[in-house]
């Protein structure tokens, strides 16, 4: 019931995200331009919504699949894609391209991909040494190494030219103007469920405590190290698209075990459903609120997420204080 309710939620917010914009298109002319037989202009403007929504839908499945993650490997609630450092990485690769003029939109993708990967490593390799390692030295580290890129970032912004700073601050609030139709977003995405599914049940034990998941046969060192990586890659494939997007891998779990989604067999599709339709809707927003202009996708993430963080975080406090269960 759930997971088909988040598929049409899913479905109807890709719809009005190719219907709404600062030109208005009907369903007809939605229908029209299915079948093939609608003028050049509306086929144009359709192609463009379409890139731009199935990228959507590919970054905000990405990132609410990244939470979902993280927030057992950390076993913290708060953990997002963004705490490990790998979206400072990101962001650096792609302002260093940005910065450089190295040749646009693939240029700026394939930076930002690559910054992530070596953040990713460099995270990793400080965090695990010589000896064990565990989620409170991996958050400790990640947190060092993104105050190192937020540094780096402030360096490569102070040194640029007015003509590139509106571009990089738009990338860095997350935005998906510029994005090209990416096969990449969406077949990571494919291979992060692929990934992730098989490893529901032992997430569901892991969730309830290392020792306890070790007692009863989970490899938790393995299921660390996969759930390190992959969590790792999808944020990067996430910001690499359309840079940084906040709110959405924090949340939206969250929202999923609050309509009932605990057991990850649910909860990971699920999030996958409802992080797509709330970047899709976020988008739409962004293109609508003040069309003809656009607003980074970010700033709307953010305007939709905080509110909807502090109820949680009060309804944890209430749940908490009457010795119920926390979000």
């Amino acid at each position: 019931m759930l997971l088909g309710g988040l598929a049409a939620l899913t479905l109807l917010s890709f719809l009005l995200a190719l219907t709404s914009g600062s030109v208005a298109l009907e369903w007809t002319s939605l229908w029209q331009g299915l079948n093939g037989t609608a003028p050049e202009p509306v086929r144009q403007i359709l192609l463009l919504r379409l890139e731009r929504a199935l990228n959507a839908l590919a970054c905000g499945g990405l990132l609410a699949l990244a939470g979902a993650l993280l927030q057992v490997l950390l076993r913290n609630p708060l953990a997002d894609p963004y705490v490990l450092g790998v979206s400072g990485g990101a962001s650096a690769g792609a302002l260093s391209a940005l910065l450089l003029g190295l040749g646009g939109w693939w240029a700026a993708t394939g930076s930002a991909f690559l910054g992530a990967l070596l953040s990713m490593m460099l995270v990793f390799g400080l965090a695990h040494g010589r000896g064990h390692w565990g989620p409170t030295r991996l958050l400790l580290t990640g947190v060092v190494v993104a105050a190192g890129w937020g540094a780096l970032i402030s360096f490569l912004l102070a040194i640029s030219p007015d003509t590139h700073l509106r571009g990089m601050l738009f990338w860095l609030m997350g935005d998906l103007s510029m994005t090209r139709l990416s096969a990449g977003g969406l077949a990571l995405l494919g291979l992060g469920m692929l990934v992730a599914l098989p490893l529901a049940r032992e997430l569901n034990v892991l969730v309830r405590g290392e020792l306890r998941a070790g007692a009863l046969g989970v490899a938790v060192s393995r299921l660390r190290l996969v759930l390190y990586f992959a969590a790792s890659l999808l944020t990067a494939g996430a910001v690499a698209i359309a840079g940084n997007i906040g709110f959405v891998g924090l949340v939206v779990p969250h929202l999923v075990r609050l309509l009932g989604g605990r057991d990850h067999r649910v909860l990971l599709p699920a999030a996958v459903l409802l992080g797509a339709s709330l970047l899709l809707v976020a988008d739409t927003l962004a293109r609508t609120l003040l069309a003809p202009q656009q607003l980074p996708v970010g700033v709307v993430t953010a305007l939709l997420g905080v509110p909807v963080f502090l109820y949680l975080l009060q309804r944890g406090h209430r749940a908490g204080g009457q010795g119920g269960e926390r979000p």
